[in-house]
């Protein structure tokens, strides 16, 4: 079966059983010289014998003799395969899978061994840590469901395993009494592979080394593999970029083939490629983005729309598809990776830098090839309307977000007056995008978009790459100023698609599942709030919540459990809207020199610019010659939905992988800080312990809950805390704290803190009250030490001795008059005053002494008995004494 170099009409299958009509036959023979029965025929076929059939049965069924065509059937069945659309058996018989009554997805591991197999349009299928037993983290399997598990999710069993895609595994090689043993780095791996004395290939214990696999896991046995290449040592600079990137399976060489076209690719554009496009180059577009930005792949214009009162914006995007073929070496690649990955000071692009750094970047001063939205805004601040078109533009200025936020919001100052008078001619249009951002900023509450107050920290390394400090990311009007232009721009898009019904991937945000919502409720009614009173939650009722709650102590802890409830954004050509934006469509469109999806809406967009379809929202150039759909946009929904699968996929990937690179420099940076103090606020609270941020040192560890002391601790999840069974105790998400960093393990990407304080939070009363391990310090004009609570020693302490008598007198006092306001309350009067009342005894009100008090008592009763005694003995003796002297 090879590809039509030229359509021909009419093409039969030769060979094939007259009496099966295959209903895609015509699309086949303009696809291919040789076509065969298509994916539906043969799900047909199968559906239609009823029973299992192998590749020989098909081709009998089909009456195909031809070596090549049986070939390519045979192809074509293992593609369904792997596909999920049919399974084969240990006969290597195919059948349906909708027959089989099993569902097919792919498998992600989780650190403590369980797994799930997340699949499309339903809940992720729960895996036990026997049936991860069978498989690695990253393979697609089919499973059958078994019924639901105790947490009321639906828990599968693992049938069979469609594709194995862990080949390689990157970890640390121990020698452990002449046995080679691998531990993965990927913490989602929780097999250790067996390395025989034959393929331990020079590795040196506590080494980082990559392995090839040789036996995949199977029940009661460990995967075998052999050391292809050792990476080096533990601690060597770099060393963690490389291990993440090797570990999750990130493409970071770029293939011969990819490379040969890069370079077969002009360094300017050509004068030929800059026809049949709208030539916007007279316009003043600039570019606005970060300091450290290397490549710009947006730029913005805007203008006072005189007929309406509106606005006119202009967004302008790098036009990737006119350079990324489909179907190239580079477009292939370029989904392979399914988008760049942003270490700390180190990228992985999805595109050769020849394109992310220069055909596609919108560097000032030269002309570039983009695709560009025009967008009409009402004076309400609606989108009234839009146009793309395939355009050329000539960048007027790079500029950053701290010049944009000097030039608008600090222009009476030395770098505000420098900078305008530096970029005078595009002042005004700056000053026109920041009023529109005004407008947008407006509507987006109107819309009920919701808003969480985050930090965003970079690290700042010195020459040899070691931590010297985590800051904070600081986020001005100038970068909100760019997000509603892109946010724009992106709605316009998902619009578009859904008008015009092309397959396109939407971003889906969904609402919180109904289990997250419960516990929501639960833990607002606990507060005193509520969420929303209608029938379905909306992403109004999140944001007026935010903003009852900003001026609360506790707002922090609120605005976290809020945003705990939310689920994961993804790629789906099923458009569910996105609830976090408050968006009916939304999809992305500003990002294609590091988004796969992004480009694929570029293609999906040119393909209707670039033919003879009847549409009111392009803009189109006379000359311009029309392309065929196979050549820029051959997807379907089909296609459409294995691509948005693993656009998600590399997605997660990407934010695990640079999500371990962050864990381990900090952890690499918090290890010279062992034994030092930090005030911290809790981060999480789970059934084990307490997680604790630092506060201005953005880093977090585990306070296990066999630390804390004097008590039993049960994990409340609905109020995310934990609760002392005796001493009613408690730590809640939010609260703030004193820890002292105790351990590191670099491995694990662990840090380990003890509670040394826990400071009282205003908002909390009573039994809710932590109690702090010793009292707040309180310094006078000499310097005035702190008192310690009961049986906490001072340092320098011998373990084991009593508090001070001071210190005992103190606390009781101040547990007396916390008593004793308590009681106040209970008894105050109208105006406030307490009450002169006494309160009544009751009957039967004094408890029945325990058999610790009565033996307590016993004992105290004999040593007073002994004192006694031993006391008149001694008085005895005195008298006796004396009446001897006198004598």
């Amino acid at each position: 079966m090879t590809k039509k170099s030229k359509p021909s009409k009419g093409a039969a299958a030769k060979g094939s059983n007259k009496t099966f009509k295959d209903p895609n036959a015509a699309v086949e023979a303009q696809r291919y010289d040789n076509p065969v029965a298509s994916r539906d025929a043969l799900l047909m076929l199968l559906e239609q014998q009823g029973h299992p059939m192998t590749h020989s049965d098909v081709c009998a069924a089909l009456g195909e003799t031809d070596e090549e065509r049986v070939e390519a059937l045979r192809r074509r069945l293992i593609a369904m395969s792997r596909d999920g659309q049919l399974i084969s058996n240990r006969r290597n018989q195919f059948m349906p899978m909708s027959k089989a009554d099993l569902v097919t997805g792919m498998v992600m591991g989780h650190r403590d061994g369980f797994g799930f197999v997340l699949r499309d349009g339903g809940d992720d299928i729960y895996l036990s840590n026997r049936q991860m037993g069978k498989v690695f983290h990253g393979d697609k399997v089919a499973v059958q469901i078994l019924g639901l598990d105790r947490r009321g999710r639906p828990e599968g069993k693992i049938v069979e395993v469609l594709e194995r895609n862990t080949q390689q595994i990157v970890g640390r090689y121990f020698d452990q009494a002449g046995v080679g043993v691998v531990q993965p780095d990927n913490k989602r791996v929780s097999h250790e592979i067996l390395v025989p004395p034959a393929g331990r290939n020079k590795a040196e214990h506590g080494q980082f080394v990559v392995v090839q696999i040789t036996q995949q896991p199977r029940p009661g046995a460990l995967p075998m593999g052999e050391v292809i290449e050792v990476l080096g040592e533990h601690l060597a600079p770099g060393m963690e970029i490389d291990v993440a990137i090797r570990s999750h399976n990130i493409p970071a060489d770029w293939p011969e083939d990819v490379l040969a076209e890069a370079e077969k690719l002009p360094e300017q554009v050509k004068a030929a490629d800059k026809k049949n496009r709208i030539d916007l180059r007279h316009l003043p577009f600039v570019t606005i983005d970060g300091e450290d930005a290397r490549d710009f792949d947006d730029a913005v214009f805007c203008e006072p729309n005189k007929k309406t009162g509106g606005w006119r914006l202009f967004v302008a995007i790098a036009d990737v598809s006119h350079y990324v073929k489909v179907k190239s070496a580079l477009d292939d690649h370029a989904y392979e990776r399914g988008n760049s990955v942003y270490f700390p000071g180190f990228v992985v692009p999805m595109l050769p830098e020849k394109l992310s750094n220069g055909l596609c970047s919108l560097n000032p001063e030269v002309d570039r090839l983009v695709m560009v939205c025009e967008i009409t805004i009402s004076a309400a601040g609606k989108l009234s309307g839009y146009k793309f078109m395939e355009g050329l533009i000539h960048s007027h200025a790079r500029l950053t977000y701290n010049k944009v936020w000097d030039m608008l919001q600090k222009p009476l100052t030395e770098d505000g007056k420098a900078w305008r008078k530096h970029y005078r001619p595009i002042v005004p249009h700056l000053e026109n995008l920041y009023k529109l951002f005004k407008l947008l900023r407006k509507t987006r509450e109107q819309r009920g978009a919701m808003d969480f107050d985050s930090v965003e920290t970079r690290i700042v390394f010195d020459a040899e790459r070691k931590i010297q400090e985590i800051v904070p990311t600081e986020r001005n009007e100038a970068h909100m100023l760019i997000e509603e232009c892109m946010l724009a721009a992106n709605v316009c898009a998902a619009d578009f698609f859904q008008r015009y019904n092309i397959p396109a991937l939407f971003r889906v945000h969904k609402g919180p599942s109904q289990e997250k919502l419960e516990n929501l409720y639960s833990f607002l009614g606990e507060l005193g709030l509520s969420l929303h009173k209608g029938k379905e939650v909306s992403p109004q009722d999140y944001q007026a919540l935010l903003k009852k709650i900003e001026d609360r102590p506790d707002s922090h802890l609120i605005q976290t459990v809020l945003l705990r409830s939310l689920s994961q954004a993804v790629y789906d050509p099923e458009n569910e809207g996105h609830f976090g934006l408050a968006y009916k469509a939304y999809t992305h469109f500003t990002s294609p020199i590091r988004r796969y999806p992004d480009l694929l809406v570029h293609r999906g967009i040119r393909h209707v610019i670039r033919s003879d379809i009847e549409c009111r929202h392009v803009r189109r150039v006379e000359d311009a010659k029309n392309m065929q759909k196979w050549r820029i946009y051959p997807y379907d929904t089909a296609r459409m939905i294995s691509l948005g699968e693993h656009c998600s996929i590399t997605e997660r990937r990407a934010d695990d992988a640079t999500r371990d690179v962050m864990d381990f420099l900090k952890c690499e940076y918090i290890r010279d800080h062992i034994g030092e103090e930090y005030e911290g606020v809790i981060s999480a609270v789970t059934g084990f312990g307490l997680f604790v941020e630092l506060k201005d040192v953005y880093v977090e560890g585990l306070v296990h809950i066999s630390t804390l002391q004097n008590d039993y601790y049960q994990f409340d999840a609905v109020k995310h805390r934990l609760v002392g069974e005796r001493t009613r105790r408690s730590f809640r998400l939010g609260d703030k704290l004193w820890v002292r960093v105790v351990d590191v393990d670099l491995d694990d990407r662990k840090i380990d803190f003890e509670l040394t304080t826990a400071p009282m939070n205003k908002n909390r009363k009573g039994a809710d009250l932590p109690t702090p391990t010793r009292l707040p310090r309180r310094r006078g004009a000499e310097g005035e030490t702190e008192d310690l609570l009961p049986g906490k020693k001072e340092q320098g302490n011998k373990p084991g001795s009593k508090p001070r008598r001071s210190q005992r007198d103190s606390f009781k006092k101040a547990q007396a008059d916390k008593t004793s306001g308590r009681h106040a309350a209970n008894d105050s009067d109208d105006d406030g005053k307490r009450s002169s009342k006494k309160p009544e005894a009751k009957k039967g009100a004094s408890k029945k002494p325990s058999k610790r008090q009565k033996l307590n008592a016993k004992k105290a009763g004999a040593g007073t008995k002994a004192k006694s005694k031993t006391t008149k003995a001694k008085h005895s003796k005195k008298t006796a004494r004396k009446t001897v002297k006198k004598k």
